[in-house]
């Protein structure tokens, strides 16, 4: 095995970037940030006001009016460079995720490739916005369509991806001609600054790029603030209704990704030892802390007996450690609060008469005794009217619930009120085929756990998952971050004299 990684160590605040430059204000509000793995306190984040907030997008709005000018070619090219840093210096922003999240550093390293991804991605913007034209579409009059940027956006991303989940939005964004402000999650903040200093050394002129660290105050002054024209969010339902409806009320866009409670049905005809793989690694990845999880597997018929033995053996035989050690499989929990609700949520299962196979409660790893851990946690016989089967966990809990047919493993998940992910495990084709076709959830699986869009088909989910219109990144970003403009045109030589009073049609 390789040597560990050199773990990231700071103790200095950490402060907004505007304009360029990191600002580190002396005085106003701070929040500490955490190193799960040990439970102690790394450094301080600044949490910007309504003032600062103001002030970053005054910078943007004066940077936009000569970047939404800059041709597509060379935004195209400033990504290109980008794109070479960030591989540079991937492992470093790994090292970031797993000091401040505390999700396993190899876990780490696959979120900033998925993110570089988009990236590549948006050094195909010269393409991506080319317009359409029709030459005659009438008598002496052509036609055609353009897409241009919108102005100052905004993006507020979870702490659970601190490198990918921006990158769903930035990048697309800015190769689009807009300028960004990015509010990061308090808990894990390094990763956006670093981000930021690696797209002024790619070229990106001061105040295109914009980090405003902060809490709910900055969230609402960007989202009140008039020259913000568009709002892009990953996070809870709740916050992301709050957003979807605050955008709305001041008449703007908004693209707003809520929870998750996503399943996967396996069938009898499954092979039982890759869905077990399967749900080990989907479930308890990244401490369950993702939106695209695995919290809940449904056991068709037979399935049930055939798996239940494994899964309790590999849940009870995970890799709980320190997320830099290299062998690791899942990392502590990202704060105490957050290890607090998941522990009440295991024993609200417990009350409820669900049958506690594996319980992760309690657990303790040397040399880091006052951690954020957790185990693996494994239910079986849950029923749909429990809370750990109606809310989001968000932590290493898998609920098993057995049904009897493939009919009623269907009408459970579309009767889930979420709908963002889903994975069905089967050697069927036309299981397979009729699970993809009626299933009412946005991103589907098929043997596939974990089904992530690719960068250019676009993440989004449905129901209480999505809140707005458009996915994320890919063309339905490109279409996001800007606004559709046709022009018609004729010159004077083919207009014919006098006034025309009927609807113009193609003559």
């Amino acid at each position: 095995m390789k040597n560990a990684p050199q773990a990231f160590e700071s103790k200095e605040d950490v402060g907004h970037y505007v304009g360029g430059k990191i600002v580190t204000p002396q005085d106003g509000r701070f929040a500490d940030v955490y190193n799960p793995s040990t439970g102690s306190v790394a450094r301080r984040v600044a949490l910007a006001s309504r003032k600062d907030v103001d002030a970053a997008v005054a910078l943007a709005e004066t940077a936009f009016q000569t970047w939404g000018q800059t041709s597509p070619l060379r935004r195209a090219r400033i990504m290109f460079k980008y794109l070479e840093l960030l591989n540079a210096h991937r492992d470093e922003l790994a090292a970031m995720i797993t000091a401040e999240h505390g999700k396993v550093f190899t876990d780490a390293q696959g979120e900033v490739t998925r993110g570089i991804e988009i990236v590549e991605f948006a050094t195909g913007i010269p393409e991506l916005l080319k317009g359409d034209y029709t030459e005659q579409v009438s008598t002496g009059i052509d036609n055609w369509v353009m897409r241009q940027p919108l102005g100052v956006v905004a993006g507020v991303t979870p702490f659970n991806f601190p490198v990918m989940v921006p990158m769903w939005m930035f990048p697309v964004a800015i190769a689009c001609g807009n300028t960004f402000i990015l509010k990061p999650s308090p808990t894990d903040p390094s990763p956006a600054l670093l981000m930021a200093k690696l797209l002024k050394e790619a070229g990106l002129p001061d105040g295109v790029f914009n980090v405003v660290q902060g809490d709910k105050e900055a969230v609402d002054a960007l989202i009140e603030n008039p020259d913000v024209k568009a709002v892009s969010f990953v996070g809870s339902t709740p916050i992301a209704n709050y957003i979807y409806e605050r955008c709305a009320h001041f008449g703007k866009r908004s693209q707003a990704l809520g929870g998750a409670k996503n399943h996967m049905v396996i069938m009898p005809d499954a092979d039982i030892d890759k869905a077990v793989d399967a749900l080990i690694g989907a479930a308890y990845g990244s401490a369950g802390e993702r939106c695209m999880a695995i919290s809940v597997a449904v056991l068709v018929g037979s399935a049930a007996d055939k798996i239940m033995p494994k899964l309790i053996e590999r849940t009870k035989t995970l890799k709980v450690k320190n997320g830099i050690e290299l062998d690791a499989e899942m990392g502590p929990i990202v704060t105490k609060v957050a290890l607090d609700r998941i522990t009440g949520y295991i024993e609200s299962g417990v009350a409820a008469g669900a049958k506690l196979l594996v319980d992760g409660r309690g657990l303790k790893i040397p040399g880091h005794e006052s951690g954020f851990f957790i185990g693996g946690t494994l239910f079986d016989n849950v029923t749909p009217d429990m809370k750990i089967y109606l809310e989001e966990i968000f932590g290493p809990v898998l609920s098993c619930l057995r049904v009897a047919n493939f009919t009623d493993a269907l009408n459970l998940v579309n009767s889930c009120e979420f709908g963002n992910g889903v994975a069905c495990f089967t050697s069927d084709g036309n299981i397979a085929r009729e699970f993809a076709r009626r299933v009412q959830v946005g991103m589907v699986g098929i043997n596939v756990p974990i089904p992530v869009p690719m960068a250019w088909h676009g993440f989004g989910g449905w129901k209480k998952s999505l809140f707005g219109d458009m996915h994320a990144y890919g063309k339905e970003g490109v279409r996001f971050y800007t606004k559709q403009k046709s022009v018609m045109q004729r010159w004077p030589e083919s207009i014919d004299k006098g006034a025309e009073f009927v609807m113009p049609t193609s003559k």
